[in-house]
């Protein structure tokens, strides 16, 4: 099992920037890649950025460029550094954590476990 908890979330104006963390404990956290997602107000969750272990990297198009993901595997934890942040970024992101050897790391259906969420809210 692995438990996962997301921080860091909040209001902030557009233009401005967030650091998101996602703290995870129980099973050897470097075997895992992480994901994030989120949801927007009536939207479907989608996904965001995602990281290996390796350290290979992707993301959706409308954050590259501005969000970065990374990982420290020594404090079990990783970032998405959120910049240039716009209204539309407003949305519930949740971290989640499946198999390295995942195809593609884009579809929830890749993680088996899931962290709680937390808001962010960028006005305009």
């Amino acid at each position: 099992q692995v438990q996962l908890v997301e921080s860091g979330g909040g209001l902030v104006q557009a233009g401005g920037s967030l650091r998101l963390s996602c703290a995870a404990s129980g099973r050897t956290f470097s075997r895992y890649a992480v994901g994030w997602f989120r949801q927007g107000p009536g939207k479907e969750r989608e996904f965001v950025a995602a990281i290996r272990w390796s350290g290979s990297t992707y993301y959706t198009d409308s954050v590259k460029g501005r969000f970065a993901i990374s990982r420290d595997n020594a404090r079990n934890t990783v970032y998405l550094q959120m910049n240039s942040l716009k209204p539309e970024d407003t949305a519930v992101y949740y971290c989640a954590a499946g198999s390295n050897f995942a195809p593609s790391l884009l579809h929830e259906r890749e993680y088996d476990y899931w962290g709680q969420g937390t808001q962010v809210t960028v006005s305009s």
